[in-house]
């Protein structure tokens, strides 16, 4: 059985930022829940606590090899869309750490 992969992107939104980078996640979210090996996804804005970043998101899928098929279909939205993130978050301000993760188990 394959392994499940999270993608797990965790963002520092300035306020004046936070309509177009929500606009440009939601977007590529519902894409993302249409993809094969999709289990699940959580887009996350923090409401208290002192760290540092505000929006997570977070994707459960069903292997590796459903995420790489995603990555492609999210590269051809985001060209569509004329979205190219690291020019949207160098001019809004916008930092992010994105990886993923698997599950620990025991």
């Amino acid at each position: 059985m394959s392994e499940r992969v999270y993608r797990v992107d965790k963002f520092i939104v300035p306020r004046g930022a936070r309509e177009e980078f929500l606009e440009k996640a939601r977007r590529t979210h519902e894409l993302l829940k249409t993809q094969p090996g999709f289990l699940q996804d959580f887009v996350l804005e923090q409401s208290s606590g002192p760290g540092e970043f505000n929006f997570v998101t977070i994707v459960e899928w069903a292997s590796q090899e459903a995420v790489e098929n995603a990555r492609a279909a999210v590269v051809t939205l985001h060209r569509e869309m004329k979205f190219t993130p690291q020019e949207v978050f160098a001019r809004l301000a916008i930092k992010a750490d994105l990886a993923n993760y698997k599950r620990l188990e025991g």
